[in-house]
């Protein structure tokens, strides 16, 4: 007979991947074990692997509830109702806000979808071209013919603000919501208008 899913199974799961993010950016995926999960988490190593039966797969289910989180975050935006501009600038702040305490799971990020199978790594660089498009699909509509007479254009634009929100998060980590508010809108007008429009 199958055994049976605990009330707090979701809670408890949860506590795992948040407990492994920070030992596996701490010590490195490599260096890190299922016993010193287990210990952090105060339970025992047969508990951690009633949840998963290997760190390859605890690795992945940190990268992949974050990634498919973030995904379904952003994408779910009800922008649609926006001008162009507001739709950008909603996109961004979002990305940033989700950014927010996630800290260890960027580093584990960084390190660990070369390391798992290339079937995993394709689940979740799959999360990471979703958004990668769908901030290209917000840009484009503020620029409609630029874009559409220079399309080699749009990679390198999106990237670039990409860029822009990832070093608010490396450097601006513990900011507030009104600074993130406000980067937002700096990225929306740079990203718009250059630094005449600021």
């Amino acid at each position: 007979m199958p055994r049976s899913i605990a009330k707090d199974h979701a809670e408890k799961r949860s506590h795992i991947l948040k407990v492994a993010a920070r030992i596996f950016a701490d010590q490195g995926f490599a260096r890190a074990s299922m016993s010193l999960v287990a210990k952090e988490c105060g339970t025992s190593k047969a508990n951690i692997y009633h949840y998963y039966g290997s760190k390859d797969a605890l690795l992945f289910d940190i990268l992949d509830s974050y990634l498919s989180s973030l995904r379904d975050r952003v994408l779910g935006l009800p922008i649609e109702d926006l001008e162009p501009a507001a739709q950008l600038e909603r996109v961004i702040l979002e990305f940033l806000i989700a950014y927010e305490g996630m800290d260890y799971v960027h580093k584990v990020q960084t390190e660990g979808i070369a390391l798992l199978d290339k079937d995993r790594q394709e689940i979740l660089k799959n999360y990471q071209r979703e958004l990668v498009r769908h901030l290209g699909a917000v840009i484009s509509k503020t620029a409609p013919m630029v874009f559409s007479e220079e399309p080699d254009k749009l990679r390198p634009t999106v990237m670039s603000v990409f860029g822009m929100i990832n070093w608010f998060y490396m450097w601006n980590g513990s900011a507030g919501r009104k600074a993130r508010q406000d980067y937002a809108g700096f990225v929306t007008k740079l990203a718009l208008n250059g630094v005449h429009g600021l």
